[in-house]
């Protein structure tokens, strides 16, 4: 009998080792190594398990001589999905998509297996087939080209893949899954690694789009190595806070298209809806104006958005003065802080200063700079800002007011949602005219002041 060859791999970074010891060398972590049982037997691909392939032997070409004219997108009937996809599922491309539990993302992929209008196998290794139907029942979908299997064994899912010959491989999720040709149990490092190599050798020899779910860590990283996002070639993350309707999906990282597009669903008892107008969602309906609100011109990927910055100044009751920022980097909320003291000179420093961003969303853009001066300015002076306009500028460190990109397609999106007035960089350059919208050009922090504060 073969004597049974076991290594030791971290279970937080899986960088692989002779011998146990306490601290991983890689990523520093303590106590994350363990020993597991590698390849017991010689491995087999995954056409094996199916059918009996044909031996080829791939050569090289030239890169004018590789034929792409029979290759397209494969359209998943979901908007938002695919604008952060770059246009639809790529044949042959595997898609790894991860989250916080009870998030949403088995709906997500159910209801998209569901509404696609090709062949899909839906792979489940944590719900029964009746718990699906139970699910589906509830999205209402007309469409019946969905095959359920509850499967969890790499050998017997890819048996079942040469027999249906799906378009489109659903697996919910990859730490369920195990193979044969690895002892360890299912979702160690080894398993997870093996599993994602055989699902890419099927994704790029029958040229079939693999979606993939994945589970995350405490600390908000999908679990596994961390060569399983290097692995796939698009990788997603569904965020939202479960207090709140509103799910967002961003791409991190993206061989086929951009990583900056943002695709927004709300959580409904049929399932999640896509929201085509977030900028409506995100600006509050309120008939009275109110003291540290600012409307912001942001711009996430290829869509413009109109989002709402609340502020909220008051004196310091324990001496030491509070910053907290919700959906903004608080280190940048500072440093506005310190250019309004010293170019302004507003004594902000005994004072307790809150922002948020509404809507449950982070925005990096430094576009909104102008608007979180104002709404600072507004909640500390106490005095409303008018709720016909907006603002789209980035504030730099001497209080000059800076241009920002793509500012013609924030002003389009700004009238198109009823605002008369936008206030932009003295420096922004315009192309075309505009007639619907009267634009406020400033050059510093003092022209800002002065304008909306007198």
């Amino acid at each position: 009998m073969a004597k049974t060859k076991t290594t030791f791999y971290c279970q937080s970074c899986g960088s692989q080792f002779s011998k146990w010891q306490g601290q991983c060398t890689t990523c520093k972590e303590w106590n994350t190594i363990a020993e597991e049982i590698i390849e017991k037997q010689e491995k087999a691909v995954w056409k094996e398990s199916s059918e009996s392939p044909q031996k080829r032997v791939s050569k090289p070409l030239k890169v004018s001589e590789i034929d792409t004219s029979s290759d397209y997108r494969l359209n998943t009937g979901d908007n938002e999905f695919n604008r952060v996809l770059g246009g639809g599922l790529v044949p042959g491309s595997l898609t790894l998509l991860g989250g916080e539990p009870g998030i949403g993302k088995s709906t997500l992929l159910l209801q998209i297996a569901l509404n696609l209008p090709f062949k899909t196998l839906y792979v489940s290794g944590e719900e029964s087939q009746k718990q699906i139907k139970m699910r589906a029942e509830r999205m209402l979908s007309k469409l019946d080209n969905c095959l359920v299997l509850t499967e969890t064994k790499t050998q017997h899912i890819f048996k079942q893949v040469g027999l249906t010959k799906p378009d489109v491989l659903v697996i919910d999720s990859i730490q369920t899954l195990h193979t044969d040709y690895i002892e360890s149990s299912p979702g160690s490092i080894s398993q997870i690694r093996e599993c994602t190599s055989e699902l890419i050798k099927f994704a790029k020899e029958s040229n079939t789009p693999v979606l993939l779910i994945g589970h995350i860590t405490k600390d908000g990283t999908i679990a596994g190595p961390k060569i399983l996002e290097h692995m796939v070639d698009t990788v997603l993350q569904f965020e939202g806070d479960q207090n709140f309707v509103y799910r967002i999906l961003r791409a991190h990282k993206n061989r086929f298209g951009s990583t900056a597009e943002l695709g927004i669903y709300e959580m409904q008892h049929t399932g999640l809806r896509e929201v085509s107008n977030p900028s409506e969602l995100l600006l509050s309906k309120k008939e009275e104006e109110l003291s540290g609100t600012a409307i912001a011109s942001t711009i996430e990927g290829l869509r413009p958005l109109m989002i709402e910055v609340q502020a909220l100044v008051s004196t310091a009751v324990y001496g030491t003065p509070q910053r907290s920022a919700t959906g903004y980097p608080v280190k940048r909320m500072n440093m506005l802080l310190a250019v309004l003291e010293k170019r302004a000179g507003f004594r902000l420093g005994a004072k307790d200063v809150f922002l948020n961003i509404t809507g449950g969303i982070s925005i990096d853009d430094p576009a909104i700079d102008l608007a979180v001066i104002c709404s600072i300015l507004s909640s500390n002076e106490d005095i409303p800002l008018s709720k016909d306009i907006c603002f789209a500028g980035e504030v730099g460190l001497a209080g000059e007011i800076r241009p920002v990109s793509r500012v013609e397609q924030r002003i389009q999106e700004a009238e198109k949602l009823g605002f008369s007035q936008m206030m932009v960089s003295k420096y922004s350059k315009i192309s075309t005219e505009i007639k619907g919208m009267q634009l406020i050009k400033v050059a510093k922090i003092e022209d800002v002041v002065e304008y909306l504060f007198g």
